[in-house]
């Protein structure tokens, strides 16, 4: 029965091994238990702090929330208001556009008259011209003439003769060519 014992001893040495493993394993949790303890009194003595500072930040939060939509709606309604703006200037801009343009077209209608005015009474002013050169001026140099030569011939009879040149008066140049 040899066997046995060497059986035994082999079972012996494995049982021990698994004793040590077994108080390394113990020594291992409790130093990590330790460390868990001491982890949890950071975190307890942290804890406080972070529950207030959380709570600011939610605060701030809730503030630029509400900022941030605030900030939104008057965006929205200054996009609002410019873009009605823009609307009624491009609407008055078609107005004015309108009015240039009818304004400029009765300005050059009105041209067109006041040409048509002056070219009428131009050709009136010319015509009544020609009719008082030919209805006053004509009659009265033929009558001058008319008188010219009854002088002439009043002079002529009462002095007998013929005149000389030097004798010529002005009314007489015009006859004389």
């Amino acid at each position: 029965m040899p066997n046995y014992d060497l059986l035994l001893a082999i079972m012996a040495f494995f049982v021990f091994l698994s004793a040590v493993a077994l108080a390394v394993q113990a020594v291992m949790l409790i130093g990590m238990w330790k460390s868990t303890k001491a982890l949890q009194e950071q975190v307890t003595a942290v804890l406080p702090l972070l529950r207030s500072v959380l709570g600011k930040a939610d605060v701030m939060l809730d503030e630029n929330r509400k900022n941030i939509a605030d900030a939104t709606q008057k965006a929205r309604e200054i996009a609002v208001q410019a873009s009605e703006i823009m609307e009624m200037g491009k609407a008055q801009m078609a107005k004015i556009d309108l009015v240039i343009t009818d304004a400029t077209d009765r300005a050059k209608v009105q041209l067109e008259r006041a040409e048509m005015v002056v070219d009428d009474t131009m050709t009136r002013v010319h015509e009544s011209v020609a009719a008082v050169h030919n209805g006053v001026l004509a009659p009265v140099r033929e009558i001058q003439g008319l008188l010219a030569g009854l002088s002439a011939m009043t002079q002529h009879l009462l002095r007998g003769g013929r005149p000389s040149v030097a004798d010529a008066t002005h009314d007489d140049e015009m006859f004389i060519g």
